[in-house]
């Protein structure tokens, strides 16, 4: 059975090697600081209100055109704000639960969440300007009460013309020292806005897959292999031809192998098999559907 592809980041774009990030809604406008929640994203982006505001627009398409309308404008506005707080589009006919869970008792509707804290702010649709002025206002308000972080970038936006999507420039270091060959670079580049903000997924792929082009630099592959083959319960022998093998593009190979180094290790070695092993799932993505199956196998292997 054939494996999926895996990209190598500076050889190709980072963006590869995961699934889109969200930020165009169905408007199709373009926002590096919106998300489109859903059920697996919307714990976390209630978590990244703990260092920045984040607004929940609540709209339906069908039932109430203009709450989309609203949820456009903020979008819009989620942009010129540059990252003071970040947008989350919750469609209510696409995830009803959501909404039920947050007792959204009519659409259009927009909550404040701050430090965890949801509170509504505002229940009716307003012109862009005003909008703009409240916005304003509460976040001179949580600025003054000592809260003044900032959401980094979700994605780079689009190219209106070629419907590309726009390199992120945060990662441009990181890239243009992959690109050249200079991992220890890429990898403090990508530490940087890892330490700036833990949230920031794409910046904690980039930093997993650097640190793991690091590991294998000068490695002779069959001669890794060898070396594993020869000793199964070598953990730094298995380590590296995992991570070899996700180089060459062998994910599930890659992940089975850890798994099983799980299943017969313990203690200390147990642990640095599972550690390890976590971060070639940040370096894949948890989006992809080979890591949600590889972390419902580890869990097997653990309990």
């Amino acid at each position: 059975m054939s494996e999926q592809s895996f990209s190598r980041p500076g050889a190709v774009d980072l963006s590869g090697l995961q699934q889109a990030a969200p930020g165009a809604g169905a408007s199709g406008i373009s926002g590096a600081y919106t998300v489109d929640v859903d059920e697996k994203n919307f714990q976390g982006l209630l978590e990244s209100s703990m260092n920045a505001p984040v607004l929940l627009a609540f709209f339906s398409s069908g039932r109430s055109p203009e709450s989309l309308k609203l949820a456009d404008d903020l979008q819009r506005l989620s942009n010129e704000f540059d990252g003071r707080f970040l947008l989350g589009r919750v469609d209510i006919d696409a995830v009803p639960q959501i909404a039920q869970a947050m007792q959204i008792p009519s659409v259009p509707l927009v909550a404040l969440v701050a430090q965890g804290r949801p509170t509504p702010l505002l229940q009716s649709v307003a012109p862009i300007e005003t909008l703009r002025e409240a916005i304003t206002q509460v976040l001179q308000q949580l600025a003054a009460s000592g809260f003044t972080g900032r959401h980094q970038p979700r994605s780079g936006g689009v190219d209106a013309e070629t419907g590309e999507e726009i390199l992120d420039p945060r990662y441009a270091p990181a890239q243009d020292a992959l690109e050249r060959g200079d991992i220890d670079t890429a990898v403090a580049e990508y530490q940087k806005l890892v330490d700036s903000n833990p949230a920031d997924s794409e910046a904690g792929a980039g930093l997993a897959m650097a640190k793991l082009l690091e590991r294998t630099q000068g490695v002779d592959l069959n001669a890794a292999r060898a070396a594993a083959a020869a000793a199964p319960d070598d953990v730094d022998a298995q380590l590296m031809v995992a991570d070899l093998d996700l180089l060459g593009g062998h994910v599930d190979d890659a992940f089975n192998r850890l798994i099983d180094l799980v299943r017969r290790t313990s203690d200390a070695e147990r642990d640095a098999a599972r550690t390890h092993l976590i971060g070639l799932f940040d370096a894949v993505g948890n989006a992809d559907p080979r890591v949600q199956r590889a972390r419902r196998d580890l869990a097997s292997a653990l309990f």
